[in-house]
């Protein structure tokens, strides 16, 4: 090779060259994690100072009140959140890049509100239908409801190879419009909510559990977890899931029927955002609007975060309710006017620790240009073997 050829090569050559990393000791991961959630407190804290002109230490006492003057609330938040991310787990697993979820439980609390408000009207035998049997009812219809509409996009990606994550983007708007439809043709007082608070004496409605309007949705999703953790790990099913997301190829070759395990994948996700559906329309809120906050979305990075450990989620998941909840606390108190401040933070949050999560799984090293290039420019001395 010429002078001119080696010096075109050279110039070629990135700085730096990234690999996946070994397994890292459970200390240096929780180094990583704990120094990406410093990081965000310090960004958060200089955000506090610079744009609202408050203490930063006022802010952060505020966030760790907010969650504790309603806990209940709290806690039937964060074990939403953790339901939407167990909802997804056997999809992504799968490599199935499933952005639905919350159309799907849209579509399954549609379901279940329209048996709240019919169901109440019908006779059987001279009387009313009792509550149980209209609570069966609902809780089919909405699961039944989730898993077909979940179904349509896996349909489409096993048979003819479209791309899911806009599929299931896009089934969201459909879904949100599908539900203002059915509330415009429901609702009588136009009040774009379809309240089934004041109907025919709360049928349809969960009883509640020693007393607690939260504990029963608490309770459904911490056993959906418990599922979840054995059927990934212990399960046949769960097994071809995740070897189907890992290479097609190789599981095709063994003789799994990677169809037939995408549309089984998808229906059980579908199933789980079902009850999470009829949970909203049970026994949360009643009503059915267009919109459920978007918790499929987070939920999605609350799974990514946890690396699709279900049990790990557990504590993602609190975590960033936690911070949500207590920053949306700090916007009412310090009279911000909305909740921008409490998506900043959270965002800040989220990046932080998938920079953090970045270096567990990759590592980072010099190439012979890179280490050229900071010996000359800087004279920085790097530590051969990259950073870890």
């Amino acid at each position: 090779m010429t002078k001119a050829q080696n010096s075109i090569s050279v110039k070629k050559e990135p700085l730096f060259h990234v690999s996946k990393n070994t397994v890292l000791p459970f200390w240096q991961k929780s180094a990583f994690l704990s120094g990406g959630v410093l990081a965000a407190l310090i960004i958060i804290a200089l955000i506090s100072v610079l744009l609202i002109k408050q203490n930063p230490f006022k802010i952060f006492s505020a966030i760790v009140k907010g969650p504790f003057l309603d806990l209940w609330s709290y806690l039937q938040s964060a074990a939403m959140l953790l339901g939407f991310a167990i909802a997804v787990v056997p999809a992504f697993k799968m490599k199935y890049f499933n952005m639905g979820a919350n159309g799907a439980v849209l579509m399954s609390c549609a379901a279940a509100i329209v048996c709240m408000k019919y169901l109440p009207k019908v006779n059987i035998g001279g009387s009313a239908m009792p509550n149980w049997l209209i609570m069966i009812i609902m809780t089919v219809a909405g699961i039944i409801m989730a898993t077909l509409y979940s179904l349509i996009p896996a349909i489409f990606k096993a048979f003819f190879d479209i791309n899911e994550t806009l599929f299931t983007l896009m089934s969201n708007y459909i879904a949100a419009k599908f539900c203002g439809y059915l509330i415009y043709i429901m609702d009588e007082s136009k009040s774009g909510v379809l309240n089934i608070v004041n109907r025919i004496s709360h049928k349809g409605w969960f009883p509640k559990v020693g007393g607690n309007n939260y504990l029963l949705s608490i309770i459904v999703v911490l056993i959906m977890t418990a599922f979840m953790a054995v059927y990934m790990k212990y399960t046949k099913h769960g097994f071809e899931s995740s070897l189907v997301g890992e290479s097609v190829n190789t599981a095709r070759y063994v003789g799994i029927n990677d169809k037939k395990v995408m549309l089984r994948t998808i229906a059980l996700s579908g199933a789980l955002c079902g009850i999470l559906g009829v949970l909203y329309a049970g026994s949360i809120s009643h009503t059915l609007t267009e919109s459920i906050g978007g918790l499929g979305f987070t939920a999605i990075l609350v799974a990514w975060l946890a690396n699709f450990s279900p049990l790990i989620m557990v504590a993602v998941a609190f975590l960033v309710q936690f911070l949500q909840t207590g920053t949306n606390y700090v916007a009412t108190s310090l009279s911000l006017g909305s909740t921008d401040f409490s998506s900043i933070c959270v965002g800040i949050m989220f990046f932080c620790v998938i920079a953090a999560q970045f270096f567990i799984e990759y590592k980072v090293e010099l190439t012979s240009r890179g280490r050229e290039f900071f010996h000359i420019k800087g004279n920085v001395k790097m530590v051969e073997g990259g950073i870890h």
